[in-house]
């Protein structure tokens, strides 16, 4: 993600340095103060513009770009990361142009050039403009405080969050009518209209509710049970619409339409019959009111799947290491139900489950009973009284091995803590890192 969003920026800023070279380039000041001062407020603006408009195409949930980009969850963190950077460069362009008075004291009034005075439209529509990104600014960063305070309700976050797109169509207007008048001839003019161009495209499609429309399917739930007070297993069964999925992916699944919609992961394999299991953990306000809220008979829609934590994509010459905490089980699961009975598929792992109490957990005679039927998989399970995994631990365990796989689904501290770990452990070994970035917000 972080080679990404750098060469994003790179892209952004070679095209930016491109029109300064060209022989047709606007001056915008006579000293060098002015002029490294009014080219830092474009180039911070364009690339809060730009940031802003990859957030937008990528809100609309492209299923073409999971395959390069390695699933949908990565496509949201590289969403979300978007457009934090995007807000952080918007404040430093908001901040540059409030320090005006400060460069004037500082390299005197000789040479300013304001910057709307390049731009090729009218004064009307330039203060229009200015006083418009102006306040969008403002707006922006109470949404963005909102967004990183993890415990404001999603209930309220969502339909504020909805606006972002009538935001995004105020700050394009503030780019249009103040971006200097020759950036429209050069290749910056050009990456500006597709940017522009598609987040306002993707911006109508959420505006109008249709993100996703396609990938949407109805269904009626089949039954409601509780393996443990903080889990409840939902049973779906689908129109015939739904086109099936992968062991391992997820969907976004409403249950009540004031809510919208959630992702979870499928816990069950794809046995042809357009049923969906999801084994949900209660981890917040929604969740937690689920089991009173849903019955056999209800409408339920799921949009999907989504996804790429797939078995299917091992290399089968690296030792293969499974690893799963709490809830985090059930992409695996899926994967250990689709293996039952089929030899062409079959791949040999350690599974690790991580849990607090093994005899209370609802999920390891489960487990146990599928692996029974699996010899190549074999079950570790990790609790208190047996101690916590390490990465020490699975380095010793494949010692013998010269390259691995871990596919990790729990909390993101864990994962961070075995993948960091397992570079020191292991450092003479080829380990890949698979983890679902399950942060949707």
């Amino acid at each position: 993600m972080k080679l990404i969003l750098a060469s994003f920026l790179a892209i952004i800023a070679l095209a930016w340095g491109w029109e300064i070279l060209s022989p047709g380039h606007q001056a915008v000041g006579g000293s060098l103060a002015w002029t490294v001062y009014h080219e830092g407020l474009i180039l911070t603006g364009l690339w809060s513009i730009c940031l802003m408009s990859l957030a937008m195409i990528l809100a609309t949930r492209p299923a073409w770009l999971e395959r390069p980009l390695g699933g949908m969850d990565r496509i949201y963190r590289l969403h979300k990361w978007s457009g934090i950077l995007a807000v952080g460069f918007a404040a430093a362009h908001w901040l540059l142009e409030m320090a005006d008075d400060l460069v004037e004291t500082l390299a005197g009034r000789a040479g300013h050039v304001d910057s709307d005075e390049l731009s090729a439209f009218a004064e009307p529509l330039r203060d229009l403009g200015e006083d418009l990104g102006e306040w969008v600014i403002y707006v922006l960063f109470a949404l963005l405080l909102i967004t990183l305070w993890k415990q404001f309700s999603y209930r309220l976050w969502r339909p504020l969050h909805r606006a972002m797109p009538v935001l995004y169509l105020l700050v394009v207007f503030h780019a249009v009518v103040l971006a200097p008048a020759g950036y429209w001839n050069q290749p910056i003019g050009l990456l500006l209209t597709v940017l522009f161009a598609g987040g306002s495209v993707a911006s109508v499609l959420s505006l109008t509710g249709r993100i996703g429309r396609k990938r949407k399917v109805s269904g009626r739930i089949v039954s409601v049970r509780n393996p443990t007070p903080d889990v409840v297993e939902v049973q779906c069964r689908l129109d015939k619409q739904w086109r099936g999925h992968r062991s391992g992916q997820f969907a976004f699944v409403t249950f009540d339409t004031g809510e919208g919609a959630h992702p979870f992961t499928i816990a069950s394999a794809d046995c042809g019959d357009h049923t969906v299991t999801f084994d949900i953990k209660a981890l917040g306000d929604y969740t937690r009111q689920l089991p009173r809220h849903l019955s056999p008979g209800s409408p339920v829609q799921v949009e999907g799947p989504y996804g790429r934590f797939d078995y299917r994509r091992a290399n089968r010459r690296a030792r293969q290491i499974w690893i799963a905490a709490g809830i985090g089980i059930t992409p695996f699961l899926a994967w250990l139900e689709s293996l039952q009975g089929d030899r062409t598929t079959a791949v040999s792992a350690d599974l690790h489950y991580c849990v607090r109490d093994r005899t209370a957990d609802p999920f390891v005679e489960r487990l146990e009973a599928l692996c029974a039927g699996l010899p190549e998989v074999r079950l570790h399970v990790h609790d208190k009284q047996s101690g916590r995994l390490t990465a020490e631990a699975l380095a010793r365990e494949s010692a013998d091995a010269k390259r691995a796989e871990v596919w990790f689904c729990g909390p993101r501290g864990l994962g961070e803590a075995l993948r960091d770990g397992l570079r020191h452990a292991w450092p003479g070994n080829r380990v890949r890192f698979h983890q679902e970035a399950f942060e949707m917000r």
